[in-house]
């Protein structure tokens, strides 16, 4: 395969402005991207946390992708961050859902598990998948 390849996580939410809103506040996202529709639903939105992204949309708005999602349930996504302990506390101050605390790994990493508003399970730790860093 030439080139890298990237990956873009894809989370459609029914509050988008509400998951905005929890995903900066608890886990530190930042908004890069946000388009919205002349009716005021956001029709796309792009959150970063390092070098990542995870795209972001509103459901029930249409299109193949819409359709494709239809029925379709809570997505997990991986998150690599320096102190997972620091981060887990700002998420649980932001009254997010933890499932799992801060926990060392055999593998040698440390993670938690939380799961946003609409159950999309997070996970932050310090494993950085494919070997990488």
């Amino acid at each position: 395969m030439a080139g890298t390849p990237t990956m873009f996580p894809t989370l459609l939410y029914r509050d988008v402005p509400g998951a905005l809103g929890q995903l900066t506040e608890a886990f530190g996202f930042a908004v890069a991207v946000r388009y919205d529709g002349a009716d005021g639903q956001v029709l796309h939105a792009e959150l970063a946390y390092g070098d990542g992204v995870v795209l972001v949309g509103s459901k029930g708005r249409g299109g193949p992708f819409d359709e494709a999602m239809k029925g379709a349930g809570p997505s997990g996504v991986y998150v690599v961050v320096e102190d997972p302990d620091e981060h887990c506390e700002r998420a649980r101050r932001a009254g997010v859902e933890i499932l799992v605390p801060p926990t060392d790994q055999d593998y040698g990493a440390r993670d938690y598990l939380a799961r946003d508003a609409e159950g999309n399970v997070w996970s932050f730790g310090t494993y950085r998948p494919g070997g990488a860093g």
